[in-house]
């Protein structure tokens, strides 16, 4: 090392740098990244928001039946481009069709009637689908699980005094159906489209009713109470052997839109033992969130006022 610093001092030039090392001004010199910055942040799964697909509805969101376009995400966010959901790429592309999940009446008329004129498949969810029509209306809806083209459905929103003897595919308010009634695509919250029990082969179960709630049991054994006025659809959701379908291939699994998983995490099964747990209890669903409750703050500070103190004075 000295011998080295001996042969630069040397020269011409490393004497001329070494005169004026203290003359030099200080550059520092930035590390250069092969991918940029950026202040992006990284997009979160959940809040029900999915990376699936992306569905181009028509301007103004007027409902049409008309077969709607469809852009593949593969688990990435369309705003930035970032992956969010890992495991989803590929799949057979398909056409949306809008399903209309609220059953729904003019208020003219007590009792509304629609003829179905097609039940048929639909790539995007597990269910079927029928496309039903009054008049000059049409809309689809999901279908039941014996549910023919030129069947007659009816869709009322009052409740009577007595029950009503609904057949499969007629929609009523829970209230206005008897105990041990099979019904599904149940509003959550009247007036609101969002509703329950609506997967293939699911249904729920009317048990009992208190006060102005209706209890049923979905599919999980689970008790959740409703209001007796949101609406129901009477009968089991169709496709009901979904759920016994064997892939049979890895390219069966890539045609439905899921990437390869690693073989290092197995799911447990009852194999080996399972934790018998009781169900959880009745939970109340329909209805708006409660107001948070005012709060209360209790200071030391003195009052605005002298506070008259009554009484012998100590």
């Amino acid at each position: 090392m000295n011998s080295i610093r001996v042969l630069f001092s040397n020269l011409s030039l490393g004497k001329q740098l070494l005169s004026t090392r203290n003359q030099l001004p200080i550059v520092s010199f930035e590390r250069s990244y092969k991918y940029q910055k950026h202040d992006i942040p990284t997009p979160k799964p959940g809040g029900g928001k999915q990376y699936r697909r992306l569905v181009h509805y028509p301007e103004g969101k007027k409902y049409t039946v008309k077969p709607l376009d469809v852009t593949h995400l593969a688990g990435r966010d369309p705003v930035t481009g970032r992956v969010a959901a890992k495991g989803i790429g590929g799949g057979v592309k398909h056409k949306f069709h809008w399903v209309k999940y609220d059953r729904d009446c003019p208020n003219d008329v007590s009792t509304q009637e629609e003829r179905v004129i097609d039940v048929m498949f639909d790539g995007h969810r597990s269910a079927d689908v029928a496309l039903v029509g009054t008049g000059d209306k049409l809309r689809y809806i999901i279908a039941t699980e014996n549910m023919r083209p030129g069947d007659i459905i009816k869709t009322s929103r009052t409740i009577p005094r007595n029950p009503v003897r609904a057949s499969e595919g007629d929609a009523y308010p829970l209230g206005a159906l008897p105990a041990g009634t099979k019904v599904h695509c149940i509003e959550q919250t009247p007036g609101f489209p969002y509703h329950k029990i609506r997967a293939a082969g699911t249904l729920g179960t009317i048990l009992r009713k208190f006060d102005k709630y209706v209890v049923v049991q979905d599919t999980r054994k689970h008790e959740l109470a409703f209001h007796e006025t949101c609406m129901a659809t009477v009968g089991r959701v169709s496709n009901v052997g979904h759920q016994d379908v064997k892939l049979g291939s890895h390219q069966k699994n890539r045609e439905l839109g899921n990437r390869p998983r690693s073989g290092l995490w197995q799911r447990k099964g009852g194999r080996f033992g399972r934790k018998i747990k009781p169900q959880p209890p009745m939970r109340i669903v329909s209805g708006m969130p409660p107001k948070p409750k005012e709060v209360l703050i209790l200071t030391m500070d003195p009052h605005p006022e002298p506070v008259p103190i009554y009484g012998n004075a100590f």
